[in-house]
């Protein structure tokens, strides 16, 4: 039996000690249904024209809930953080919807004068300034926050790009954001909520990881927003091109392929072609074939 699915049907009974079976998921009724013929503690009946669950020995419906959930009530301690309420419901910090509750962007200026403005607080983060003063600087966002730069947001996956930033085209005045592999839900939201940036530009490794999750930041954002190609991608998938990442990232790959912009296309058409990917960091390799 899926704990996680009794569970839940559990804690349902337990605000309620009766309900409709249309109140469950199938799944839940399944569960609910072997519970019953193992416990006794739960009875399903006819009622109407439909049928209801109802707790019939709480003594013993107790022990099993808590054998699941060490306090089921904690999901209302709304002052406590989200995964250690799942830990006080679920004994597992990862039983639910566990994103964490705030997500910290890593932020580093390119060029002089970069500013990011929160204008509902009049408040302004001198971004240049800070990179210069202690390398880097972080924003606590949120999609109710007034956060924006008239300069372009680049998106990079890898630190390796974040720590050094000559790869960027000559004369680039921006912000290099890192995002560590994965675009967080909450990092989407924010940036779909209002305009952040003159254009977010997303430099990914060209794998299916990659292109999956600019497919995710293009449905939110459209036009607004860009995947960049690295001078000569073409000869470098070519050469420097991994078939393993090809392979360990194939089915990202596919999903997202038919979602993405006709621009890129040609990567595409040539990523399948040779079953190769490419990482981010080939951007620093010249001379390619010598």
């Amino acid at each position: 039996m899926n704990d996680k699915v009794l569970l839940a049907a559990l804690a349902k009974l337990h605000a309620q000690a009766e309900l409709p079976a249309s109140q469950f998921t199938a799944a839940q009724r399944s569960a609910l249904d072997r519970f019953a013929r193992q416990t006794g503690a739960v009875r399903s009946q006819r009622q109407g024209r439909g049928e209801n669950y109802r707790v019939v020995d709480p003594a013993l419906f107790a022990t099993h809930l808590s054998a699941l959930s060490p306090d089921v009530d904690a999901g209302a301690a709304k002052q406590i953080p989200l995964r250690a309420r799942l830990i006080a419901r679920a004994r597992d910090s990862k039983s639910g919807a566990h994103q964490h509750e705030h997500y910290y962007l890593l932020l580093k200026g390119v060029g002089e004068g970069v500013v990011w403005r929160e204008s509902r607080r009049d408040i302004e983060l001198p971004l240049s300034h800070v990179t210069f003063d202690f390398g880097a600087a972080t924003l606590k966002v949120d999609a109710n926050d007034a956060w924006a730069t008239e300069d372009d947001l680049w998106l990079v996956e890898n630190q390796a790009l974040f720590d050094r930033t000559d790869w960027l085209p000559e004369n680039t005045k921006a912000t290099v954001a890192y995002y560590g592999g994965q675009l967080n839900g909450i990092l989407l939201n924010w940036l779909g909520s209002r305009a952040r940036a003159g254009q977010v530009i997303h430099f990914p490794d060209y794998d299916g990881t990659g292109l999956a999750n600019f497919s995710r930041l293009h449905a939110m954002l459209g036009d607004a927003c860009r995947f960049w190609l690295m001078p000569d991608w073409s000869e470098k998938l070519d050469c420097y091109g991994s078939t393993q990442l090809w392979r360990n990232t194939l089915r990202d790959f596919t999903s997202a392929r038919q979602r993405l912009p006709e621009y890129l296309m040609p990567l595409t058409r040539q990523m399948l072609h040779t079953g190769r990917a490419l990482e981010q960091e080939s951007v620093w390799l010249c001379g390619v074939g010598r």
